[in-house]
């Protein structure tokens, strides 16, 4: 049977306007809200740029590509893709291990393994993350971003280190360094920005209000007092000639290369994938549509293919940018390709007057930026938890905080696995059934109008195996050793509440028959459910035991007990 290529990729755009229901008032609607956000993106695409260890160009060139790719080729109709603070400590760190060209060569690496993810339809599997590893690792990027702005926001001179600890050791060994001019600064952009959104307005932004506040408060004061505060011209003077779009550059690539960055690769496409993914789940919550996760995916993937080819960084869907989309009327894909334009006009015509931007005023921005990253309500939340919880949860955070972001999701996934069979265990058991005590039902509910209680004959033992019959079942079968009793010569394991068995259960209990066959003594199993039977019979276990030796219920299995009794075909275990 053929696939329609329409089955395996459409972008949300190309479904939206197939479908010929887009009009001029939805188009005005997205032009508005996709002016909007591009201002909004602005200041965050320049400070993300600045923080991750490239120029606020780069940051630009992101938002501007990577906005436009991501609309047109992605699978949800509201999401703003660019540059996100979740990715500042990541980039900073291949920036400083393998420079600007291993982090174009891991970018491009990770647009390949995102489309593959989306090829192979992989996109429902992010959806099953734990959600003690998503507020781990987030919380760990934010607080490892909240440190990386500690330089500016207080106006230290001197180049701090990189890796959280060696930075807390910087700054507390250079405290005498505090610029608290820088310092006052920072604070009064902070409070504008928390006081804005708070207070004034949601749908513009206090970020866009504090960086105008602050550029002309730092040209008054320069032109006025004599003062000076670090601007973005300080650092990239450079920008101060206006700027034109960049010509694609091809890196060189080798199989070395290439093997030795795919980890950062790795990491580059699991972030991107989990933040495009759960920001595409917020916004089905927030608008009642549905996005298509491997389309996006695939979108995800062509945008960090081509975005890095043009000196830009690492791309995905941004919650807050796409909120604000949403807010402000957009209705469409079109939305996200006015912002993409939007910032491409400001980056040809606007860029001269970006360096009078203060870095103090840029610093405020991402530490508000790590505190709604933080989810430190839903951390403290999680930590009240049962330990399980705690575990993960505290593992993943320290993990990112302390090392790096893809052996914290590694660590986490493993625990939460581990975990996950402990408590499965503990919802599987496997019980003796006295004599006198067995009912006939095969139901899991209790009616004791419908119950008929059975004698189990002397020489016959009956188990009940309640829950999964998985691999972690495997040590529980001691107790069958342990509770046998002398003179045994037939064993019943009920299986009737057993909802699945997997391989490692079929081959146990091949083990435990052959075992108790050495004895002389017979198994019968009882109650088996059509998919459990079916799993016995893929491995051949049935043949070995019997058909007769598999029974529907429990009373043609103590039949067949009492036959093997009579006949004495059972020695003396």
């Amino acid at each position: 049977m053929k696939i329609h290529p329409s089955k395996i990729y459409q972008p949300k755009l190309l479904s939206i306007l197939r479908k010929k229901k887009y009009d001029g008032a939805t188009f005005r609607s997205d032009l508005i809200a996709g002016i909007i956000v591009g201002i909004i993106a602005l200041p965050l695409a320049i400070a993300f740029g600045i923080a991750s260890g490239v120029t606020p160009q780069q940051g630009l060139i992101t938002a501007i590509i990577a906005g436009f790719i991501i609309s047109a080729f992605g699978g949800t109709r509201f999401l703003i893709g660019g540059p996100t603070g979740a990715f500042i400590v990541i980039v900073a760190g291949i920036i400083g291990q393998y420079g600007i060209g291993g982090l174009t060569i891991a970018t491009i690496m990770a647009g390949v393994l995102l489309i593959l993810m989306g090829v192979f339809r992989l996109g429902i599997v992010f959806k099953f993350m734990p959600y003690p590893i998503v507020v781990g690792f987030t919380s760990g990027i934010a607080l490892t971003l909240l440190t990386t702005q500690i330089k500016d926001f207080f106006g230290y001179t001197s180049a701090a280190p990189s890796g959280f600890l060696p930075q807390c050791g910087f700054y507390l060994g250079h405290i005498s360094e505090i610029n608290w001019i820088e310092l006052v600064a920072s604070v009064i952009a902070l409070a504008l920005i928390f006081f804005w959104n708070k207070k004034v307005s949601k749908k513009i932004p206090g970020s866009l209000i504090a960086i105008l506040f602050c550029t002309l408060i730092a040209l008054l004061l320069n032109r006025f007092a004599g003062v000076h505060l670090a601007t973005i011209g300080d650092k990239f003077p450079e920008l101060g000639a206006g700027m034109s779009f960049p010509k694609p550059q091809f890196p060189k690539m080798d199989f070395q290369t290439i093997r030795s960055l795919f980890t950062p690769a790795l990491t580059i496409a699991l972030l991107a994938a989990i933040e495009s993914l759960l920001a595409a789940t917020v916004t089905d919550g927030a608008t009642g549509k549905h996005h298509d996760a491997n389309a996006e995916l695939i979108g995800e993937g062509i945008a960090n293919i081509v975005t890095p080819f043009f000196g830009g960084i690492p791309a995905t869907g941004a919650i807050a940018r796409t909120m604000a989309n949403i807010n402000n009327g957009g209705k469409s894909p079109v939305a996200g390709i006015i912002h993409a334009v939007t910032l491409l006009l400001i980056y040809l015509f606007l860029m001269p007057y970006v360096i009078y931007i203060p870095l103090s005023c840029l610093a405020a921005i991402l530490v508000m930026v790590a505190y709604n990253m933080s989810e430190w309500r839903t951390f403290v939340y999680l930590v009240k938890g049962d330990r399980q919880t705690k575990a993960v949860l505290l593992t993943t955070f320290l993990l990112t905080v302390v090392v790096d972001l893809t052996v914290a999701i590694e660590v986490g996934v493993l625990l939460a696995v581990v975990f996950f069979v402990a408590r499965v265990m503990q919802t599987s058991s496997i019980e003796a059934v006295e004599a006198q005590e067995i009912a006939a039902t095969e139901s899991d509910e209790y009616n004791p109008e419908d119950t008929e209680y059975l004698d189990i004959p002397a020489g016959v033992e009956v188990y009940e195996i309640d829950g999964p019959y998985f691999f972690g079942l495997a040590s529980k079968f001691e107790e069958f050793e342990r509770r046998r009793k002398k003179g045994t010569r037939v064993q019943i394991i009920r299986m009737r509440k057993v909802p699945f068995m997997d391989a490692t259960g079929v081959h146990n209990l091949q083990t435990l028959c052959e075992r108790i066959g050495k004895r002389g003594a017979q198994v019968i199993l009882s109650g088996v459910r059509p998919n459990v039977r079916a799993t016995i019979e893929k491995y051949g276990l049935d043949k070995k035991l019997g058909e007769d030796h598999i029974q529907p219920h429990i009373t043609p299995a103590l039949e067949k007990a009492r036959e093997i009794l009579a006949a004495g075909d059972g020695a003396t275990a």
